[in-house]
Formats: structure tokens, sequence, C-alpha cells
């Protein structure tokens, strides 16, 4: 009787496991239909930093785009370290590569240990967590999982080692495996916890990550406890294996240099939000993604690295060497004159400033004389002056509702009649209010509002002090202005900074004319001629280049701010250097300041590449000038001076702030420079020195020919014959 009721009991548990089973499967079966690939997984992945990358796909920055949780980028299999997957199969999968998904000796040892002992044995492979972690629904809870779930998994478990290879589970593992607090996957952990790659893990370090798999938010005690137990463990196994001849005794780990490591290793909590070398490019790259570019890999902007690169060493060395001059912050951008688009942009510089965040391409600061080019070239464009002008270097009391303005130059000296090409090229600062008296603060606002720079004021709230650069302007701004100079007077936004995508053709950008083309011309040619600055900033100065280029300085009151932007025949290049805070700099001019960095960038740009000016627009004529001083003592004050006249000794009229019909009054003759002779080759303007030194008021001073505006009201464009303006109504120099 016992054996036949033992048959059937044996039987009945047969068919009740069979039973099980397939009431198993069957619960189990849409969960493990939906189970993804391997390349689904590794195509879902999204890391919480996105890589921006430039236009040729080399890294710039990386930007954490999701606050809720830390995951690196996908790492492949053979980019881990050998240590740390020796030690997780060691201590989570023994016979990883033997089972098919499910360790039934493990099973068995643990159902074993809960009914004799009382106690929890782990016996979910690495297969069965992968599957946890891949639905949701078997992932394990804080009150363990319930008899379904555990089934569910189990099954998902063999259908994953069907599906897929035993590497593939392995790396989808230590890519989805949560670790300690926000930290998930082996990338986020090892450069989190160890600043490194998941390949440069060594054996102790490897133990710690292992210890964190079972108790990622343990306390140190406890992780550190268990790193010494895994890592004696793969000590004990190496030490059995090949090429050891025959066991020995096994070394004891160091476990108190262990605890060490552990407790520096947990104290760090994050990495850094953004690190590479164009964090504000990346800002603006960022923000023009949905969501801000989160969940996205990788993004592709218009800049160049290598010159990024250099840009910031460039920006940072020479900051360093003004350290002693009160300044610790600059910024800089480079434009494509074409296309618009950003190449280079330098936020900061660094580690330098103590507001590295605050992006120097987009704060507003007083840009001092950078606006003179727009002002000469509104008063060229209404025939107002011409290149040879003469204009009165003097003091200049000017009343104003809020009383005097008295300009003065950068250096406190006033150098007499001078002519609009030396004034602009020398960046005088009496004869640039003069011009504006000309032109009027509420035309030159409209032409600068043209030229795209966002002034804030009307050009009454500014008045006279227009003319000098009082209104705060951003760098980028100023410096895609100056690109519409480049641009014979055609103005464009600067491009979006996201690269379009393979075979899509860049969205064009709008055209508009916002300043005549021959004075944008000329306003060129006077900034890119060496001698016509050399009042200021001598014969061989930091702006000289070996190639075509014209440049401007500036710097605002106190020197709170120096700028150089200038362009060459396809670059455009603004530079600023200061203090965040709007501290003055000290002894900082604009040879000093932002031309050295803006020189080297001009210089790396156009070490292979050449740049030559453009021809001249129709509507210029080539005159020669002649400037002649008067007999001694006509019209003379101090015994300097005479009569400014043309050739052929007729009398004209002059901008000056006291002038009576053709007759100057305390002025002296100045003939520019040494005389010079304009030849054209190869499409550019080359000036060849005629005669001794610099002109200064001899009985015939003589300048070689100019280009200059074409005739307009009250000129003449005689070939030997000067050319002055006609005044409007009232008195130069006054509102």
């Amino acid at each position: 009787m016992t054996r036949p009721m033992t048959r059937t009991v044996s039987a009945r548990l047969r068919w009740a496991s069979s039973a099980l089973a397939g009431l198993m499967l069957q619960l189990a079966a849409p969960a493990v239909q939906a189970l993804p690939s391997f390349e689904e997984v590794r195509r879902e992945h999204r890391p919480s930093d996105t890589q921006v990358l430039d236009r040729d796909g080399e890294w710039l920055q990386t930007v954490r785009t999701d606050p809720a949780v830390r995951r690196g980028p996908w790492v492949a299999l053979e980019d881990v370290s050998p240590a740390l997957r020796t030690a997780l199969l060691l201590s989570e999968d023994k016979r990883f590569y033997e089972h098919s998904g499910v360790d039934w000796p493990a099973v068995s040892a643990a159902a074993w240990g809960q009914l004799w002992h009382g106690r929890t044995r782990g016996a979910s492979t690495v297969t069965m967590q992968l599957a946890g972690l891949l639905d949701g629904d078997w992932r394990q809870r804080s009150g363990g999982r319930n008899v379904v779930q555990k089934l569910g998994q189990t099954v998902a478990a063999q259908v994953l080692e069907r599906r897929w290879r035993k590497d593939q589970i392995l790396e989808a593992y230590l890519n989805l495996l949560p670790f300690r607090g926000e930290l998930v996957g082996i990338d986020a952990l090892s450069r989190t916890l160890f600043g490194k790659a998941a390949q440069g893990l060594d054996l102790r370090e490897a133990a710690i990550a292992t210890a964190l798999v079972r108790a990622p938010n343990a306390p140190e005690a406890q992780v550190a406890r268990r790193a010494c137990g895994v890592l004696g463990a793969v000590q004990a196994q190496t030490q059995t294996q090949p090429p050891f001849d025959k066991p020995t005794q096994p070394t004891q780990p160091d476990c108190e240099a262990l605890d060490l490591l552990v407790a520096g290793a947990l104290q760090r909590r994050s990495l850094e939000g953004s690190s590479g070398v164009a964090p504000h490019w990346a800002r603006q790259v960022l923000k023009r993604l949905p969501e801000g570019g989160r969940g996205l890999a990788s993004v592709r902007s218009t800049v160049r690295a290598p010159l990024q690169r250099f840009a910031v060493q460039t920006l940072q060395r020479h900051l360093n060497e003004l350290a002693g001059r009160h300044v610790e912050d600059g910024a800089l951008v480079v434009l494509d004159n074409a296309s618009g688009e950003v190449l280079a942009w330098v936020g900061s510089s660094g580690p330098l400033s103590r507001a590295r965040e605050v992006d120097g391409v987009l704060a507003r600061r007083q840009v001092g004389s950078t606006l003179k080019p727009f002002l000469y070239a509104q008063a060229l464009a209404e025939r107002r002056l011409t290149a040879a002008s003469l204009l009165d270097d003097s003091p200049a009391h000017i009343p104003t509702p809020g009383g005097l303005y008295i300009p003065q130059n950068y250096d406190h000296h006033f150098k007499g009649w001078v002519s609009a090409r030396g004034a602009l090229a020398s960046s005088l600062n009496v004869p640039a209010v003069r011009v504006l008296a000309l032109v009027s603060p509420d035309a030159l606002h409209r032409q600068l509002r043209a030229a795209g720079l966002p002034l804030r004021e009307s050009g009454d709230y500014y008045g006279y002090s227009l003319a000098l650069g009082s209104p705060e302007l951003p760098l980028l701004d100023l410096s895609n202005a100056y690109r519409t100079l480049a641009n014979a007077g055609q103005a464009s936004e600067w491009a979006p900074p996201l690269l379009p995508g393979p075979g899509a053709a860049p969205s064009p950008r709008p055209w508009r004319r916002a300043l005549d083309p021959a004075a944008a011309w000329l306003v060129g040619d006077i900034l890119s001629d060496p001698n016509a600055r050399a009042r200021t900033f001598g014969t061989d100065s930091v702006l000289a280049t070996r190639f075509w280029s014209a440049v401007k300085t500036g710097t605002s009151k106190d020197m709170r701010d120096n700028w150089a932007v200038g362009w060459s025949q396809r670059y455009t290049v603004g530079v600023w250097v200061g203090n965040a805070s709007g501290k003055p700099m000290h002894d900082v001019s604009g040879t000093t300041g932002a031309a050295p960095v803006w020189a080297e960038l001009m210089n790396f740009l156009h070490a292979r590449q050449p740049s030559l000016q453009a021809p001249p627009p129709p509507g210029l004529v080539q005159v020669e000038v002649r400037f002649a001083q008067a007999p001694a003592g006509a019209g003379d004050e101090g015994g300097r001076g005479g009569l400014v006249g043309l050739a052929g000794g007729t009398a004209a009229r002059v901008v000056s702030g006291r002038h009576r019909a053709g007759r100057v009054r305390g002025a002296r003759a100045f003939g520019g420079g040494a005389a010079r002779r304009e030849r054209w080759r190869h499409g550019q303007a080359t000036w060849q020195p005629r005669g001794g030194g610099p002109c200064s008021g001899g009985p015939h001073c003589r300048a070689g020919p100019r280009h200059h505006r074409g005739p307009g009201p009250g000129h003449s464009a005689g070939p030997s014959k000067t050319e002055f303006p006609r005044h409007g109504g009232g008195t130069p120099g006054q509102r």
C-alpha cells in the first residue's frame, strides 16, 4: 500500500508542477513577448549628459541635461575593465557562462537555506536581474518580489538567453545597473567615484563597484567590509589559476587601505555639470533643442574645435600676462562673413574669472570708440565728408541740456587739423564729436539700429556721447555689425548654432541693405591703413597684419572695458577684455588689452589662407589731394598754422568749432603723415611712401592719392583738388 500511494503522490506533484509551469508561462507570455532586442536596448539608451560637437564631429563640451539621473554613454563590454568583469561574475553569478538563464543549483541551495535555516540567500543570475531591469513589473521592490514576479523573471531570463548572446547580456547589465544614489550604469559609477573611465578600474576599485551592486546605498563601513570580501575572493581565485603551477597560500587583502579608498570614493558625490572648452556656446546650442537636449546623446554645431581651443588658450594666456593690471575677464567671438556662422565662442576666462558663468559674449558693456566706423560711414554716405576732409581736433565746449559737454582724446592731447582718414584710424574723440554734429545723434542712432545694434535708448538720450560709444552692447551684436562692414553694407543675423543634418542645406539668411556700400568700403580701407593710424598706434603696432585686415579698438570710461573688433576677407573677430564686476583696469590700452588676442586669432585663421581687399564699388573716385600751408601770420594765432586751402590756392571751408569764410583760426596744417602714392595690385591697395618723414606743417605738405566718396553737394572731384563739406544749418559742434 505504501508504494502505490507514493507513486500517486509523485504523479500528483509532477502534474501540479507541470500545471504551475504552464500557468507561469501563460501569465508571463505577454511580457516575455515584449522583451526588446539587444539592438533596441542599446539604441534607446539615453545618457543624462549631451555632448556638443563641432562641425566635424569633434567633441567640444559635455553638459548634463537630465537632472533626475546620472547616466553615462553606452559602454561596450570590451571597454570595461577585466578586473571588474571578473569580480562581478565571481560575486553575482559564478556559473554565468554555464547556465541558460537560471542557476538551478543556486536556486536549490537558496531554497534549502530558507527551509532549514530561515536565511534568505540570493539566487538571481545576471540574466534574471537584467530581465528585471528591462521590465519594471519584475523589478524588485523594497518588500521583495512576489511569486508571480519571480516566475515571470525566471521565464524572461530563459528567453533572453535564447535571444541574446552572453556578452550582450553582460554588456547591457553593466550599462543598466543602478548603483549608488542617482548613478546608473558603469560609466557614471566609474567617472563619479573614481574619476576615470570603466576600462581603467583596477582590482580594488572593481571590488568596491561590485560591493555596491547588492547594496547600493549601504553605509560606508558595510560597503568596505563587503568590498574586502570580494577582493579576497578574486585574489584567491587568481592564485589558483594558471600561470600558477600549484596552489599557494592565499594573500590576505589589505582591508585597511581599502577602507580609505572606499571613504574617498563615496565622498565624491557627482561629476561636474559641464566639462569642455565651450560651456557658454553649449548653452546656446542646447537652448534651441526640444527640452534643452534632454535624452540627446550628441549634437553638432557650427564651431570649429581647433579654433575654439586656440581661442581659449590665447585668451587665458594673455589675461595671465595682464594679471598685475587688475584684469581677470575676457570674451571673444569669431564669425564667418558670408554665412554668419559662429566659428568660436569664448564667454569667459574660465578659472581666471570670479564670474565664470557670466557669458561675456552676450553681456552688455560700454563699447567705447568701436562705434566710430559707423559714424564716419554715415557722414561719408551723406556726402558730408570725404576721407580727405579736414577736421579740427581742438578743445570743444558743446552746450547740452545737462551742461557743457567737453570731449577729450584718449591721451588728453589735441592734434590740430587732421584728415577724416587720420581721425578715424587714430581714433580721435573730438573730431568724432564734430562729425556727429554734422550727422546728428538721431541719424546715427538709426544707422546703428539698421546695422543690427540693439540700442535701448533713443539718439537724444545718448546725445553727443553716442559718437564715443556710451551705449552698452553685447560683443556678439557688435561683431555682427562689423560683419556688415565686411559685407559691403549688407546685414544679416548671425546663423543658428545648430549645424544642419547630413544632406540638409542650411537655411538662407535674409540680407538687408544697412550701409552705403561705398562708405563701408572706405571705412574698411581707412581701418586697414597702418600709416593712417600711426599717429596713435605707431607704424608697427600689434594691429598690423601681413594680410589685409581692418580693425578698430575701443576703451570705455575709466578703462572698464577694452575692445578690438575687425574683419578680414572671410572672418570677423571681436574681443572684449575687462572685469565682469565692472571694476576698472589699470593702464590697459587698445594695443595691450584686447588687440593682441585679436591679432593672434587673425594670424591663426589666415596661417594658410590669404586675405585680399575687395575691389572698390561703383561710386568711388581716386583723387590726388594736397594740403598747403598759408603764408605765416595769415589768420594765425600763436604762430602755428594758417590758411588751409586747395592746391590752386582757393579757400575752402573746414569742419571746425570756429570758422569764418574759409579762414581758420587757431589751426595748423596737417598733411596726414608721409606723402603716399596709391597703386592697385591684385585687387589690393598698396601704399608706397614718397618723400621724407611725417609732414609737420612745411610750405608744401603733400599727400598722395586717396579714395574718396564721389562728388556730392558742395564737393569737387577734380584730379588736383581736395574736397571739404559744406556745413548745414547751425554751428558745427553744437546741437
